[in-house]
C-alpha cells in the first residue's frame, strides 16, 4: 500500500493534556530527516494552523513541534484552575511542556511575537534549562514595553483600556454579546489601521481573512487575550542575561515596534545577538500565508544556521 501524503494541518494535530489543561499540539517530523528538534511557540490571537505555512518552512531543517497555550487556539483558558493569567503563568506551562516532551533532548526553540516573550520569561525563570536550549529564534519578538513605537501617554491609555476589557464582567459580556460576524466585520474594516493590515490583499483574501478572524476571535477565551494585551505595556524581560544565541528576525516594515530599541533591549536579556530582515510591509505575514508566503519570515542567513546538523 502507498504511503498516504500528509499535506493539512490536521493530519498533524493531536490532543495535548498537562497540568488539568485540555488542548492541542501540532507535531511535524523532518521533510528530510534533519535531527534538529525545533519548539515553536506561536504569538497573540493565534491557532496551530494558522501557522502552517511556516511550520511547512521549518519542517526542512528538523522536527517541529507547536503546542497550544492556554487560552489560546481553543485551549483551556488558566481560570479552569484558578491560576492567574500573566507570563510568569505562562513561563511555567512552557518549562512544564519542554520537561515532560524533551526529555534528554537538544531543542531549538522558535517564538513568534508574544511567544517570545513567553519563551524569554521561561529561560530567566528556569535558568537550569538553558543546557537545553541550543539556540533561540525571535520571529518579531520583543523584550520591553518601551519597544513599542507607541507615545508614554497612548501605551497608559491601552494598559487602562486592556485591563477593564480584561476583567470577568466585560469579558463575558463582549464574548456572549458582542463577538458577532457582522461586528468583527464591521470593526475590521473600519480600524485605524484596516488600510495597513490589508496593504497587499484581494478582494477575496480580505473575506478569507476576516472569516479567519471571526474564528479566531471565537475560539480564543477572550478574558486571556485582553489580560496578556495588558501586560504588553508593563513588561520587561531585561531583568536577568539568558546565555544562550539569540537570532532574531525583524519585519522590514512593523507598525508596533521600533527595531533600535527591540535590538538594544535583546542585547541586555541575550548574548551573541544577531539581527536579520524579513521582507514584510507588516508586523507578520497575512493569515493566510502559505508555505511560500511565510517562507519571508526566515531569511537567507538564518536558514544557514537551522541548516547546520544537529546530532
Amino acid at each position: 500500500m502507498p504511503k498516504k501524503i500528509l499535506t493539512s494541518p490536521t493530519d498533524y494535530i493531536l490532543p495535548l493534556y498537562i497540568n488539568g489543561l485540555e488542548g492541542r499540539m501540532l507535531k511535524a517530523n523532518s521533510s528530510n530527516k534533519k535531527k534538529r528538534e525545533i519548539l515553536l511557540i506561536y504569538g497573540h490571537h493565534a491557532t496551530l494552523e494558522r501557522w502552517w505555512g511556516l511550520v511547512e518552512n521549518l519542517r526542512t531543517y528538523g522536527n517541529v513541534t507547536m503546542p497550544d497555550m492556554p487560552g489560546f487556539g481553543g485551549m483551556d483558558s488558566f481560570d479552569k484552575i484558578n491560576k492567574t493569567i500573566d507570563i510568569d503563568g505562562y513561563a511555567d506551562y512552557l518549562a512544564s511542556y519542554i520537561k515532560l516532551t524533551y526529555k534528554r533532548k537538544k531543542i531549538t526553540i522558535v517564538g513568534i511575537s508574544f511567544g517570545f516573550v513567553v519563551v524569554t520569561r521561561m529561560l530567566q525563570k528556569y535558568p537550569d534549562l538553558e543546557k537545553k536550549v541550543d539556540l533561540v529564534v525571535s520571529l518579531m519578538g520583543f523584550t520591553h514595553k518601551d519597544d513599542f513605537v507607541y507615545s508614554l501617554r497612548r501605551r497608559r491609555t491601552f494598559l487602562v483600556l486592556t485591563r477593564i476589557l480584561g476583567s470577568k464582567f466585560i469579558s463575558f459580556f463582549v464574548s456572549h454579546l458582542v463577538l458577532r460576524k457582522f461586528i468583527i466585520s464591521y470593526l475590521y474594516k473600519n480600524m485605524p489601521n484596516s488600510k495597513q493590515k490589508f496593504i497587499e490583499a484581494s478582494d477575496d483574501e480580505i473575506t478569507n481573512t476576516l472569516d479567519y478572524e471571526i474564528k479566531a476571535w471565537r475560539t480564543n477565551d477572550i478574558r486571556t487575550h485582553w489580560i496578556t494585551c495588558s501586560q504588553f505595556f508593563t513588561l520587561n524581560n531585561c531583568e536577568s542575561r539568558i546565555n544562550i544565541p539569540i537570532k532574531h528576525v525583524r519585519a522590514g516594515s512593523d507598525s508596533y515596534f521600533d527595531p533600535n530599541i527591540v535590538k538594544q533591549h535583546m542585547q541586555i536579556a541575550y548574548k551573541d545577538f544577531k539581527e536579520y530582515i524579513a521582507e514584510s510591509k507588516n508586523h507578520t505575514p497575512s493569515v493566510l500565508a502559505d508555505k511560500k508566503a511565510a517562507s519571508v519570515m526566515l531569511p537567507r542567513g538564518l536558514r544557514r544556521i537551522l541548516a547546520q546538523e544537529r546530532k
